[in-house]
């Protein structure tokens, strides 16, 4: 083997001006702080975070007196501008999230499409995450995977996301509140049927952390003998490849016209039938362009 090269991105000691920084924080273990992480946090001006209180125990235990600003699903319109005319001012400015990479499942994309559009440069500072955290110990496949993060809590929107899953080939990741556990299980177990495997972890790398593997109908079983208690991160196995189903021309573009008219380009269009069915993208995108506009 040769030997390891470090490749430093910026200045060892100071943080570079006009900058936002997105800075992945533990999901539960805080020796999982990375020692970049914490130079970052020392170094920035302000700490843009989604829960000053709870962020304010982890600088704390850092012992981390860079002063904070909330930016959280309530405020981030108003807040936006703020933190965009700081950034411009010549401050550099730590995103984090009340757990793990900041932007996932969070407004902090938000603020990472404002940047690029006005040409501030964004450095991401890695570490911990559920998404992978879960995935890398779960058992399924690993080589193609989507995330889902929460469902819609029900109505059309959640009917319309599962029905969209139900020939997906992947490997699925899904977050999930402990209340709602039992109706999410369910509503797998009528999508896909009780024998498909899932792997349900809750509370990674925290004291009580558990991964439980088995089928959906297992899985229901084991959650009405107890009570689900933490956060919990779904891995679901995805269809069998030779389960994905053939349409006919005329159901494909019937689909195609669903997808469309549901705010899709033909390319999403295209891409996403090819997942699910038996069609190769480009014969499906030929047949998308015969579709009127």
């Amino acid at each position: 083997m040769g030997s390891a090269i470090l490749l430093v991105t910026e200045d060892m000691n100071e943080l570079q001006p006009q900058t936002l920084y997105v800075v992945a924080t533990p999901i539960g273990n805080l020796d999982d702080m990375t020692f970049r992480a914490v130079r970052v946090l020392q170094g920035a001006d302000a700490i843009a975070a989604e829960d000053t209180r709870h962020t304010g125990r982890l600088l704390q235990h850092f012992k981390i007196t860079t002063p904070q600003i909330s930016y959280h699903d309530r405020n981030r319109r108003a807040r936006l501008g703020e933190l965009l005319e700081r950034l411009l001012g010549g401050d550099a400015i730590a995103l984090v999230s009340d757990a793990g990479m900041p932007g996932i499942s969070d407004p902090g994309y938000e603020l990472v499409k404002a940047c690029i559009e006005r040409g501030i440069e964004v450095v991401p500072i890695p570490g911990a995450s559920a998404v992978i955290t879960a995935l890398a110990a779960a058992g399924l496949p690993t080589d193609r995977f989507g995330f889902e993060g929460f469902l819609a809590v029900k109505g059309k929107d959640r009917r319309d996301r599962l029905n969209s899953l139900q020939n997906e080939t992947r490997t699925l990741i899904f977050y999930e509140a402990p209340h709602r556990l039992q109706q999410t299980l369910q509503d797998f177990l009528e999508l896909w049927g009780e024998d498909r495997q899932i792997v349900l972890a809750r509370e990674l790398t925290k004291l009580h952390e558990e991964f439980w593997r088995g089928t959906l109908r297992d899985a229901i079983a084991h959650y009405n003998s107890r009570v689900p208690k933490g956060e919990f991160t779904l891995v679901v196995a995805g269809t069998p490849k030779a389960e994905a189903f053939t349409l006919s021309e005329v159901q494909l573009k019937a689909e195609l016209e669903k997808l469309l008219k549901g705010g899709m380009t033909r390319s999403q269009a295209s891409r996403q039938l090819a997942q699910t069915t038996t069609h190769s993208r480009r014969q499906i995108y030929q047949l998308a362009l015969e579709l009127a506009d």
